[in-house]
């Protein structure tokens, strides 16, 4: 149980060796802390036995707090009102089946009932979907508000205090990444089924025959909360690219071998599609891997650039040119760095810092032809049926890197003053308000519809309806990030311009902006893909115009 501290009993620490202060009628002991400061001792001397809370609030983030807040608290003032926190929902248990497997496309049912779920979170309009909020919704139960619990409380404890730290350092923690694996959670980013035979580990929260796609949904959103384009990328960009293939598409004997490893967090894989060369223009790719005499291997030449992950991969899942020019001459192969001919260098790049991105290069790697993901000269129907995939989770992060970005300036306006009012007591910042959220939400609701019919469709006929929509979707979601971090960058000011302090999560937003724009296919060519594509899906149907 916390201690509990009068003002008086604060003040007697003002001097000596162990200065206490308050931030927010919370009491923290900061004498070990002293030398760390980077302002220095006197900083936190000048506060010592007193309330910190504007001093604090002027210079840091949520962030900051939250970092130190488990070895540095030892009380609250007494003055503070205790909230009663909120029983966690149970999950509800579901109904016995003979095999953990989703339903079926055709057999997937909404929550009929759209009962709203309780209110969750700190209520700021539009700063969560929803549904967090008490509104009613027909994609999500129970089930996913225990998700999203869980998640959140360890993205809090885990992940966002230390944002900052990794971002500079380039690099996340790989016991993060085995995080990740034990807990379950890439075992459910595969846009597929949950794979029960290929892992023991399990989500806590939801059962694995109850997994669909709005927890995957919901799994990547929460994760994005920590506003890190480079940690969410570490986490999930290579893997969640680079395993889909192999799962769907390759040989039983090859995903039983690499698969668990993978999914357990100690193996690591990426895709590797683009080249100095070729980015968009998947068809024109010049990797090659040409077939031995004996048949048995493939040998493969050729570079690979902007590889999210490659630095750390073991497994390259890799487009490769088989046979003739375009797109009836490209293969997919699982390339295994211990094959030997891989060589890796990390690329410096102007956003996504800690996400690994990475220049590769095969130099006569063999390739047992047990590798090969899907068909000899059939790869692009791998790599565009993996599109849909990849984009759809592009636009979760962009939604909600724009709701962080909203968040951030909500929080900022109502307590930031200019010409004597608050910041939002000024309508042209309002105004900004207002244009960032009716994005988002036009953005979020236009996500949960094409995740809902990616619900309901067998991916062969999603990826033919679906595939102009969520090109489309994908142009949107980046260019609301894009509007929404400049927004907010505005209404910061000078603090968004600096790394670290209040503005840490827009100045590093802001940087990651053109990541989101340009990979997974550009805004042009998105928003062209769009239109020539759904043409030609609505003229199949007897389109009349």
């Amino acid at each position: 149980m916390a201690k509990i501290f009068s003002k008086d009993d604060v003040a007697s620490h003002a001097k000596g060796d162990s200065p206490w202060i308050i931030i927010d009628e919370d009491v923290y002991d900061v004498s070990k802390f002293q030398d760390e400061h980077p302002g220095g001792k006197k900083i936190l001397q000048r506060v010592a036995g007193k309330d910190a809370s504007k001093q604090f609030w002027k210079y840091h983030n949520e962030g900051i707090l939250k970092k130190y807040k488990a070895q540095l608290q030892v009380g609250s003032l007494d003055t503070k009102k205790v909230e009663a926190s909120a029983p966690t929902p149970e999950p509800t248990p579901a109904p016995a089946k003979a095999e953990s497997t989703p339903a079926a496309p055709s057999e997937f049912t909404p929550a009929a009932t759209a009962s709203p779920q309780d209110p969750y979170g700190e209520l700021i309009p539009f700063a969560d979907p929803s549904w967090y909020q008490g509104y009613a919704s027909p994609y999500f139960n129970e089930s996913h508000a225990a998700l999203r619990e869980e998640v959140r409380t360890w993205v809090e404890a885990e992940l966002e205090p230390y944002v900052t730290e990794w971002d500079e350092a380039r690099e996340v923690p790989a016991h993060i990444y085995k995080q990740m694996g034990e807990r379950g959670y890439l075992a459910g980013l595969l846009g597929v089924h949950y794979p029960v035979s290929h892992t023991d580990n399990r989500v806590k929260a939801v059962p694995p025959e109850r997994w669909d796609l709005f927890h995957e949904m919901l799994l990547m959103d929460e994760i994005s909360r920590a506003g890190s384009g480079g940690l969410v990328w570490n986490l999930v960009g290579g893997y969640g690219i680079g395993c889909p293939p192999l799962v769907k598409f390759g040989k039983k004997p090859l995903v039983d071998r690499i698969l668990p490893g993978i999914l357990a967090g100690d193996k690591r894989i990426c895709l590797a599609i683009t080249e100095p060369d070729a980015g968009s223009d998947v068809a024109n790719l010049g990797c090659e891997a040409k077939l031995t005499e004996d048949g048995k291997h493939y040998i493969v030449n050729g570079e690979k650039k902007w590889i999210t992950n490659g630095i750390y991969a073991d497994y390259f899942t890799t487009a490769v040119r088989t046979g003739e020019d375009g797109m009836n001459g490209l293969s997919v192969l699982l390339i295994e760095r211990e094959a030997g001919g891989v060589s890796t260098r990390k690329m410096d790049c102007q956003g996504v810092w800690s996400s690994g991105t990475t220049y590769v290069t095969f130099e006569d790697v063999k390739v047992p032809v047990e590798n090969l993901i899907g068909k000899h000269n059939q790869g692009f129907k791998v790599i565009m049926t993996n599109f849909n995939h990849e984009r759809i989770g592009i636009v979760i992060q962009c939604a909600r890197f724009s709701r962080v970005c909203y968040e951030e300036s909500m929080k900022y306006a109502h307590k930031r003053k200019t010409f004597g009012k608050r910041l939002v007591d000024h309508p042209v910042i309002r105004m900004k308000l207002a244009n960032m959220a009716r994005q988002i939400e036009a953005t979020y609701n236009w996500l949960e519809n094409m995740i809902f019919q990616c619900q309901c469709m067998e991916e062969t006929e999603a990826m033919l309806k679906l595939g102009g929509a969520i090109a489309g979707l994908k142009a949107q979601s980046t260019q609301c990030f894009e509007y929404c971090a400049r927004e907010a960058s505005q209404i910061f000011g000078g603090l968004s311009y600096s790394r670290g302090g209040q503005g840490a999560k827009i100045e590093r937003l802001y940087r990651d902006v053109r990541a989101y724009a340009i990979p997974g296919g550009s805004e042009e060519i998105m928003l062209d893909l769009s239109i020539r594509q759904s043409l030609r899906v609505h003229g199949m149907f007897g389109m009349k115009l």
